[in-house]
């Protein structure tokens, strides 16, 4: 994989990855662009210990354009985009309208004595898996899901040494159902200055395990009886395991670990990254496959904090859907959105039995 690093118009980094070695980018951004935005603000919920970014300028951000004017799209001598290049493989770029930056215009005034405040100090970055608008990420190569892998490794090493940054989340959101505002296939990575609230959480629940059992660790525990158990498993390889948890909070979600504990992405064998795509790619064409419709899903990867607990973690990627049937969509309603108790429609180890069906 060859990596080339350029400077955007205004001032924000652009990353090709290419497989191949002899590919050449030297393409300048033409555009004329405004500076970049400031830091968003975070300001602090006392009732429930948890961050919150307010980012204002991502109200005018680009909103389902129409394809020929995608800004993931290559340019052409006609129409520029964030991409100078006439084409490419995978590419990361910091977002154009991002909820975390590292332009830190001035500190921000305290709101009340208990409610902190503080710049929205970070960064996030668009990965941009293919060229072709018109493709999936299912519909890529296991080579390209590698490429992407790898991508993801360089972006996790590189963020986590940022100034402020205490974990990296790279994911995906796919469909409008889900609340995409651009139809290209793409993932993003955003580097927190905090630990996330559902890591802090897991992070709490693996440090209890551990205190009781002598420092097993709690995820490797829970997918070797997932797989032992068989019933809620989708399917697998030499070293990757595709199941369906036992409380599963959504209609259809799976979990995809590496049988080896390791904190994240870049912690991964050749061969752990080779065997992924593959199966992860057949996942997808089973979400696909269930109600013959394009599925609508997230796909969070979970990674251990760039500084602290890390040997508490285990990195896996938890893939799951809003829809629960061909023309029904599952809402976070009272309960799940005031309270945060889900309730499932769907039986996990049915889940997994249409998955393996599909």
């Amino acid at each position: 994989m060859k990596r080339t690093a350029i400077e955007l118009a205004d001032g924000r980094e652009l990353i090709y990855f290419d497989e191949r070695d002899d590919a050449v980018r030297d393409q300048p951004d033409r555009r004329e662009l405004p500076p970049p935005p400031p830091a968003s603000q975070l300001r602090y919920d006392p009732l429930t210990d948890e961050w919150v970014a307010v980012a204002v300028h991502r109200q005018t951000r680009t909103f389902l354009p129409p394809a020929d004017q995608c800004p993931l799209c290559p340019s052409t001598a006609d129409r520029l985009s964030e991409i100078p290049a006439p084409d490419y493989d995978v590419v990361v770029f910091e977002n154009r309208f991002p909820s975390l930056s590292g332009r830190i215009a001035e500190e921000p005034a305290e709101i009340t004595p208990f409610t902190p405040v503080r710049p929205g100090q970070g960064r996030c970055e668009v990965v941009c898996f293919t060229d072709d608008h018109n493709a999936s990420f299912a519909s890529l190569s296991p080579g390209r899901v590698r490429t992407v892998l790898d991508a993801l490794a360089d972006r996790t090493t590189a963020l986590a040494e940022l100034p402020g940054v205490e974990q990296v989340f790279p994911f995906e959101n796919r469909g409008v159902e889900i609340g995409v505002t651009l139809h290209h296939p793409h993932g993003q990575v955003y580097a927190y200055p905090f630990v996330t609230p559902r890591t802090r959480a897991m992070l709490a629940a693996a440090r209890r395990h551990a205190d009781r059992t002598g420092g097993r660790n709690l995820y490797a525990d829970v997918l070797a009886a997932e797989r032992a158990d068989g019933g809620r498993v989708v399917a697998g390889n030499e070293h990757w395991t595709a199941y369906v948890p036992a409380a599963a909070r959504w209609p259809f979600e799976v979990h995809v670990a590496p049988h080896r504990p390791v904190p994240d992405i870049p912690a991964l064998t050749d061969a752990q990254r080779d065997a992924f795509g593959p199966l992860y790619l057949d996942l997808l064409r089973r979400f696909d496959g269930l109600f013959d419709v394009p599925m609508p899903y997230i796909a969070a990867w979970h990674q251990a904090p760039v500084r602290v607990d890390r040997e508490l973690g285990h990195l896996h990627l938890q893939l799951f859907s809003i829809r629960r049937a061909k023309d029904k969509l599952k809402y976070l309603a009272g309960s799940e959105s005031g309270m945060g108790v889900f309730i499932n429609d769907i039986a996990p180890e049915r889940a997994a039995e249409l998955l393996r069906a599909a």
